[in-house]
């Protein structure tokens, strides 16, 4: 379209016709091509660059028409608008535009810039936009990348740049920024001629702003001979120019305070300072003498920039220098506080740094080498302010990682103070602790540090890579965790190096617990090599073996906690054990116990006691196991007096579960999915009481759960009490503590306390009373009763401390209680994944729901409570109720699980809340499912206490006794439509009878009955929607007869007709929630009439309808209940849509509560149509748009006004409607069905309507004019068509074809499935000759 009008302005006029030309063509512009200059405005980047690239694709179309004008003067106009954000895009657009069509001078462009916005004629007002025009008009002319090579225009704009830079106040340093870029493109020579125009021979000037400092080191960069001539021989490093050099960069690091950057005259200096080989200087004098002397945070920033952008470029000496100064400690300093003062946090920053230099220098891993050493030897009192998961090792050469853990164990076993660089925050200092500044607790601090570095550097290790370095680690850890060197040997690296500090107990502690760390990350990351023999191994096994091997050399290396014999036999065992598994290799069973007896073996180091008995147990399981052939029968293995080794292990698991350790968890979980197979009823009622703690309270042998978050505590307290800010947090700690004390004191004073203190009170005379006014206390009195009640508030106080420990000890005992209970949890699901069909599932329904009910019943509502109810509930619904697979092993336990289907539904209708009632239901509906999907094998006995008849032959294959069942669901039913606060809920039903629709079946009559009764309208109404949803199911269809469906759905249709009697006098919300079910279910009956062709008698439905319409229009007028009049409206209607009724157009464009007369809306109407208009509009009332068929009949007061269309066009219209043959005349209900007026009798018959052949002989006049309902000839003509029955049987002398369109129940009006917009394009179609 933009093409098409266009084009004429690109051809050339007269000379005399080129304004009016140019001006024509402008308004020819197309709406595409004016809408790009509004996209390039935007502040969406990828809508600014799409306009962009299509106006230059439609400018090259045509560049030499009107559009290229006017784009460039839209263009330059934008770099002035008064939005700050669409300046840049459209001195970006400007510049695309400019580098595309390199044939546009721009010196023409840069004068039409400044005839737009001139800098001598700007006023206060215009000052601001007319700056920032000539700023982003230069810098598009310099990013166009035409700029340096046209000298003419990089004269002006040098020009109008310096005029700018005079603006300070509104463009602060962007000129001068804007004249050193293009000066760092512009050629040598060009330079020499614009040098002395840009820069003064002054060096006051040039070390007034970063800006002038920047454009002189540039200059003695490109041009120093010439520089030198300008400026003279000048020292900047020197004693008298340090000051202003100082000054000049705290100027640059405020400028780029917001922008998070380096400043690039700190660059350029740095570059400088390493070219004149005056670093040492510079660093010193300018850097920590200078910028970190008064420091700021900016200062500080650019310094720390300053440092991470000198890695690079810096010598090994000069590294050395720099990583050991003072910037260093400030930079330290700044890492331990940021956190607790909310200041920018620079660590991210400078590990990007130290990332690049380390990607940058692979070759060089002594480089590399050094810095990663440099920055882990800042720490603040012998803790490293690094983190411990310190990801830049990963950029690291193979060599310099090797080295780096080498540096890392040889500081651990003997560390060396001196060679750090050690610092103390502001409020460290302050502290006068003397145990502070031991160096024993430095070498604590960092010896904890390095531990869990060598186990994060594991961590983050590539998958299968550095085999040495982990394996290096794995053992440096295992033998300080519980071995100790008596003689160094050359077979044993770990032992030629001695602890130049002894190592205490808790140092102890932390390394095994960064060792079973360290074991989680090689068991879960680290997989076994496919090409390699004794790689092959799990990292467990190598450890093993290695600890057995330090075991044998007794002379050179001596346990921590020695072994007893015992224990040394269960060692011995479980080695021989692992032989045994090694040949079972292949066996999935074989390597989950193999990892299970590794585990435990590895932990006799760390608790010899309990590992002894586990060991002993797991081999004697694990022998059992696997010489089990075949599974034998839960009655054999409860006959013999021992366990069954299943039952064993499962207290085993149980046991390694009860400890804090995720490793613990994986493998139990590992075993677990192994021996599930096997498992037995006590087996599981052992998992199940951990969940339920209730049903084995009295039981001696519960799990005891351990825990380590008090050693934890000790260690978090130790280390928070080195930082200020954990200081501070602690004091504020300390403040809510006593308020809270203060106000458990007043809440917890007890009538005892109260009556004690009146006693001691009353005891001194201390109390007033009637006599002892004039009596004072002495002093030894008032000494006794302090003393007294000093005693009495010290006793109530450790009582009350004593309440408050007793309390949070029961919270933390419950606390791990839930999370022992999260973890065995693991196991059910399992269970429920592994074994779906085995009978113990079964078992699993009644212990998750009172395990549910009881955390859904519960106050407390922690997280731990939360994701305990989640993960339960999940495992119930998702696992088990919805598995694919389900038991098919019942036909013994037939009748108790009818009985339990029983209990259940019985305990859901006694729950107090629907939601716990769910599950409870879908328990139900679960049994249901194994018991139809079940074959029976056996018949019920004759002589069973419940009636059990024999089912039909669809029900004949499966062990659900349906009768049975039937019941219980009935009065089920039963309760829910008649008790009022029933914990049942519709979804409940609709999904039992969406899954069991012979069920649904027995229980319709229910249903049907409570629709016509007398029961509450919300019962009646839940009642509909429950036959509405049922009726309308195929799997219920399929249950019945083509008879007994139609009988059933007469009896419905009947009740509905009863209890819409009442429509439309509803007094409540729930009366009125009980027509609109009713009416929805009555659609559903007609449709599901007219779709199956169903002989159901509609004569007694179409009066009562037909005797409601007046109710419901009054009742929608006066605006009862109107949020849902309006539905209940529309309801009545399309039922009566079916019957063939057609809404009256009156009813359909009327206003609800619009009750004027025609004649007082006209007065109302406004508008500009000419007189003649309305006199045609006028005549035309008495008709309407589809007046080819006869509306029914209503008041005049009721008639709403003509739409006013053309008489020519209705006449057309009718015309075309009637000359269509076969066509449905889906708006004229006239003809052949008697209008709802009042005097329309209730019992006029509604049947089949006429055929088709005899609606086409009726003639035009006839079908146009309206028939009255008390026409004798009409209503007789209606009455005569109408069969005695089968009202709903199709036509045969139908001319549509009924895959098109089939015949409704009245006037053969199209199917029920066609929307109306759809009805009126096939009238057109049709009626189009």
């Amino acid at each position: 379209m933009a093409d098409k009008k266009s084009s004429p302005s690109a051809e050339p006029g007269a000379p005399g016709e080129a304004t009016n030309a140019d001006r024509h063509g402008l308004l020819e512009h197309s709406r595409e091509f004016l809408d790009f200059f509004w996209d390039i405005a935007k502040p969406q980047q990828e809508t600014r660059l799409e306009a962009t690239e299509k106006l230059l694709e439609y400018l090259r179309t045509r560049p030499q028409g009107s559009e290229m004008k006017y784009a460039l003067k839209r263009l330059i106009t934008g770099l002035g608008v008064g939005r700050e954000a669409a300046r840049p895009c459209y001195s970006l657009a400007l510049a695309q535009l400019l580098q595309s069509f390199e044939d546009i001078p721009l010196c023409s462009i840069l004068k039409q810039i400044q005839e737009k916005y001139e800098l001598q004629k700007m006023n206060k007002a215009t000052m601001r936009p007319v700056l920032f025009a000539n700023l982003f008009g230069v810098l598009a002319l310099f990013q166009s990348g035409r700029l340096v090579k046209d000298p003419e225009a990089l004269m002006k704009s040098v020009k109008l740049l310096q005029a700018l830079a005079q603006h300070y106040n509104h463009l602060q340093g962007q000129p001068m920024k804007a004249l050193v870029d293009i000066l760092s493109e512009v050629p040598e020579a060009m330079f020499q001629e614009i040098l002395p125009k840009v820069l003064k021979g002054d060096l006051k000037v040039v070390l007034s702003s970063p800006k002038h400092l920047e454009l002189y080191l540039l200059a003695q960069q490109k041009v120093p001979s010439d520089l030198e001539k300008l400026v003279g021989s000048v020292d900047l490093f020197s004693k008298e120019n340090i000051p202003s050099l100082v000054t000049v960069l705290k100027m640059a690091a405020t400028s780029v305070k917001k922008e998070h950057k380096l400043p690039d005259v700190a660059l350029d200096l740095l570059r400088l300072a390493l070219k004149e080989d005056k670093f040492p200087l510079f660093w010193n004098e300018v850097v920590e003498q200078g910028l970190l002397k008064k420091p700021s945070w900016p200062a500080s920033y650019l310094c720390f920039r300053l440092l991470g952008a000198a890695l690079p470029l810096l010598s090994k000496e000069q590294l050395h220098l720099v990583m050991r100064g003072d910037l260093i400690r400030h930079l330290g300093e700044h890492m331990v506080i940021a956190k607790s003062q909310n200041l920018f946090r620079f660590a991210p920053v400078m590990s990007a740094y130290v990332s690049t230099f380390l990607e940058g220098c692979q070759d060089n891993p002594e480089r590399q080498l050094s810095v990663l050493v440099a920055f882990s030897s800042i720490t603040n009192q012998g803790l490293p302010v690094m983190p411990t998961i310190w990801r830049v090792t990963r950029f690291l050469n193979p060599q310099a990682l090797q080295s780096y853990v080498s540096w890392l164990q040889d500081m651990f076993l003997q560390p060396d103070l001196d060679s750090l660089v050690d610092f103390s925050t502001t409020n460290q200092k302050k502290v006068q602790d003397a145990s502070f500044n031991v160096p024993e607790r430095a070498v604590f601090r960092l010896r904890k540090w390095i531990i869990h570095r060598l186990v994060s550097i594991v961590d983050q290790l590539p998958l299968e890579k550095e085999v040495a370095v982990v394996e290096q680690v794995a053992r440096f850890c295992l033998f300080h965790s519980f071995f100790k060197t008596k003689k160094p040997t050359s077979q044993i690296p770990e032992t030629k190096h001695q602890f130049s500090y002894p190592l205490d107990t808790r140092a102890r502690e932390f390394i095994v617990n960064a060792f079973f760390s360290l074991l989680q990350t090689l068991s879960v990351k680290f997989r076994p090599g496919p090409d390699q023999t004794e790689d092959e191994k799990p990292w467990t096994y190598r450890l093993v073996r290695l600890a057995d091997f330090l075991l044998s050399h007794t002379r050179n290396v001596a346990i921590l906690t020695p072994f007893t014999a015992q224990q040394r036999q269960a060692w011995t065992q479980m080695l021989d054990t692992l032989k045994e598994l090694e040949a079972r290799s292949s066996e999935a069973k074989a390597n989950a116990f193999q990892h299970l007896l590794l585990l435990v073996g590895i932990h006799l180091f760390k608790s010899p006691v309990e590992s002894c008995e586990l060991l002993g147990d797991i081999q004697t399981c694990i022998k059992k196991s696997m010489e089990q052939r075949t599974r034998r029968s839960r009655a054999k293995t409860t006959n013999t007096q021992e366990p069954p080794w299943v039952e064993v292990m499962v207290e085993i698991l149980l046991s390694l579960l009860a400890q804090p350790s995720h490793l613990m968890r994986q493998v139990a979980r590992n075993v677990f999915s192994h021996i599930c197979s096997h498992l037995t009823s006590r087996a599981l009622r052992l998992i199940l009481d951990v969940l339920n703690p209730e049903a084995n309270e009295d039981e001696e042998d519960n799990v005891v759960v351990t825990d380590d978050s008090e050693e934890k505590l000790k260690e978090a307290e130790d280390e928070g009490s080195d930082s200020e800010d954990e200081n501070s947090e602690s004091d504020g700690d300390n403040g809510q503590d006593e308020e809270s004390d203060e106000e458990e004191r007043d809440e917890d004073v007890d009538p005892g306390f109260r009556q004690q203190l009146m006693e001691v009170l009353q005891a001194g005379k201390a109390l007033g009373g009637e006599d002892s006014d004039e009596e004072e206390l002495g002093d030894e009195a008032m000494m006794a009763l302090d003393q007294n009640l000093a005693s009495l508030f010290a006793e109530q106080k450790m009582r009350m401390q004593a309440r408050r420990d007793e309390k949070n000890k029961l919270q933390k005992e419950k606390a791990l209680r839930r999370d022992f209970q999260i973890r065995v949890l693991d196991l059910i699901e399992v269970l429920v994944t592994k074994q779906p069909e085995s009978p113990l599932v079964l078992e699993l329904l009644e212990p998750l729901l009172s395990s549910i009910r009881r955390c859904m019943r519960s106050r407390s509502s922690t997280k731990q409570e939360q994701d305990l109810l989640h993960k339960m509930a999940r495992i119930f619904m998702h696992h088990l109720c919805r598995a694919r697979h389900y038991c098919h092993e019942v036909d013994n336990c037939t009748e108790a699980l009818h009985a339990q289907v029983e209990r259940l539904v019985q305990q859901a209708g006694h729950q107090a809340d629907s939601s716990v009632a769910l599950y409870y239901f879908n328990a139900s509906l679960y049994l249901l499912r194994v018991l139809k999907g079940n074959t029976r094998q056996r018949h019920f006995p004759e002589e069973q206490k419940r009636p059990s008849s024999q089912p039909k032959e669809p029900q004949a294959t499966n062990c659900l006794d349906l009768n049975f069942v039937t019941s219980v669901y009935s009065a089920a039913l039963s309760t829910f439509l008649t008790k009022r606060n029933s914990p049942f809920t519709v979804p409940m039903f609709l999904t039992l009878f969406s899954r069991h629709p012979m069920i649904c079946k027995n229980l319709l009559p229910l249903l049907v009955q409570q629709v016509g009764s007398s029961a509450r309208p919300r019962h009646q109404s839940q009642a509909c929607l429950l036959l509405q949803k049922s009726l309308s199911a195929r799997e219920l269809r399929i249950c019945f007869e083509d008879p007994e469906w139609e009988q059933l759905i007469g009896k419905v249709l009947a009740k509905v007709i009863e209890a819409l009697r009442t429509l439309g006098e509803a007094q409540s919300k729930s009366e009125h929630q009980k027509e609109l079910s009713s009416l929805e279910l009555l659609n559903t009956l007609l449709r599901t009439i007219n779709h199956e062709k169903l002989t159901v008698d509609l004569t007694a439905l179409l009066g009562t309808l037909q005797g409601k319409q007046q109710t419901l229009k009054q009742s929608l007028k006066q605006g009862n209940h109107s949020a849902g009049s309006n539905r209940l409206y529309d309801l009545y209607w399309q039922a009566m849509k079916i019957l063939g009724v057609q809404r009256p157009k009156s009813e359909k464009e009327a206003k609800p509560n619009e009750t004027e007369s025609p004649v007082s809306m006209k007065r109302k109407k406004k508008g500009f149509l000419p007189e003649t208009k309305k006199r045609k509009k006028r005549k035309a009332e008495d008709t309407s748009a589809e007046e080819v068929v006869t509306p029914p009949p209503a008041t005049a007061g009721d008639q709403p006004p003509s739409t006013g269309k053309k008489r020519r066009r209705k006449k057309m219209k009718a015309k075309d409607l009637v000359s269509s043959p076969g066509t449905p005349a889906t708006k004229s209900p006239a003809l052949d069905t008697p209008t709802l007026s009042p005097s329309t009798p209730v019992n006029t018959p509604a049947k089949t309507p006429k055929l088709q052949k005899q609606k086409e002989k009726v003639s035009q006049e006839n079908e146009a004019s309206p028939i009255s309902p008390t026409e004798p000839a009409s209503k007789k003509q209606y009455q005569k068509a109408l069969p005695k029955k089968g009202v709903l049987s199709p036509t045969p002398q139908s001319s549509v074809p009924r895959k098109k369109a089939r015949l409704s129940l009245v006037g053969r009006s199209p199917s029920l499935f066609q929307s109306g917009m759809k009805k009126r394009k096939v009238l057109q179609k049709k009626g189009t000759p």
